[in-house]
């Protein structure tokens, strides 16, 4: 188990990152998110010892870094988002010198050496200075040497990074295969690849953890967030009347003009009855329908509500009840407004 309390980094008078605490349970893979910048790094950095925190503790396995780096380090394999590789070194030379370092038995060096290349189909390229390796060959070393000790917890710091598509869907089956024998904490700023393989996941922005929760209850949260594509033949004026004239609706995001008299509408709404309510309202005034589409919020755009929010440490379902009050305010507002609108129109 990994546990973070308080978690702290200051660069001069600049927190880096402010009062981090999550915990990491045996067998888990847990998601590490946040945007370029957010702070992933220097958190990895931290829980690794290869960085002093400024304040909070850092427990693996039940040692303490701070207390007790050596023992921390044996029970760690990292990977950093840029390997520390040792480019006139070939590969098979330098996995054998970062075994040394790591305090590899002799007697299993060569074992290991030779599981490490073959999980990371490195055996063909042994040989070969690390220098002339593509990018994403070096990106394979740097995996292949965290896992030379069998180390109970891998840290993978963007591990995904300079991989064509069939060397990240390698990497991501790796990742599920070594959850049998190892913790793994995955660092990443691509939602997709976090919620290809983690169980649970840590949002960061700026420095602070935004949300704690499991990618099952980020899916389901964000079900009742709707947008509607509508494409309508009728005055643009008289449809976007029509339109907010639904209760329900959040707002019209935006009316894309198709051709004459014929305007694309995207409307966020509550639910799918709000989408029948607005179709039955435009085809009792007369307008036609060309298209509908419905769509759910995707993750990408989830992750982006909850980077762009001032949040702090909340569950998903804390951060989407707000969101689903935002949308409330939104939909009493435009109610307001239609309200207001009625008289004006009854006087004309």
């Amino acid at each position: 188990m990994v546990e973070i309390k308080n978690l702290t980094r200051f660069y001069g008078n600049i927190p880096a990152v402010k009062n981090l605490s999550f915990t990491v349970e045996d067998g888990e893979i847990l998601g590490f998110l946040g945007p370029n910048g957010a702070g992933k790094s220097t958190t990895m950095n931290m829980i690794t010892g290869y960085l002093p925190s400024s304040s909070g503790t850092v427990v693996v396995d039940g040692f303490d870094i701070a207390q007790q780096p050596e023992e921390v380090k044996k029970r760690i394999g990292y990977l950093p988002e840029l390997p520390p590789l040792y480019l006139d070194m070939r590969v098979k030379e330098y996995l054998r010198f970062v075994a040394g370092i790591k305090g590899v038995k002799r007697k299993d060096v060569k074992a290991q050496i030779d599981q490490a290349m073959e999980r990371l189909k490195l055996t063909d390229v042994q040989h070969r200075l690390i220098r002339n390796l593509s990018k994403g060959y070096k990106q394979r070393v740097g995996f292949a040497q965290a896992l030379l000790g069998n180390p109970k917890i891998l840290i993978l710091d963007e591990p995904t990074v300079g991989l064509d598509p069939s060397q990240v869907a390698q990497v991501r089956q790796l990742i599920l295969d070594l959850k049998k024998d190892h913790t793994i904490i995955f660092s990443s700023h691509i939602l997709s690849e976090v919620s290809a393989v983690c169980e649970r996941v840590v949002i960061i922005n700026k420095g602070e953890i935004k949300a704690i929760d499991t990618i099952e209850n980020l899916e389901n949260s964000i079900q009742a967030n709707l947008s509607l594509s509508i494409t309508v033949e009728g005055d643009k004026a008289k449809v976007e009347q029509l339109i907010q004239a639904v209760p329900g609706v959040v707002a019209i995001k935006s009316a894309e003009y198709i051709k004459t008299g014929t305007h694309t509408f995207t409307v966020e709404i509550r639910d799918d009855s709000v989408r029948k309510a607005i179709l039955a309202n435009l085809i009792e005034a007369d307008c036609s329908v060309v298209s509908v589409n419905t769509s759910k919020m995707s993750l990408e755009e989830v992750f982006l509500k909850l980077t762009a929010q001032n949040t702090g440490k909340k569950s998903l379902e804390e951060i989407f009840d707000e969101i689903g009050e935002d949308m409330d305010r939104k939909e009493s507002e435009a109610a307001a407004e239609r309200e207001n609108k009625t008289p004006a129109e009854g006087e004309k």
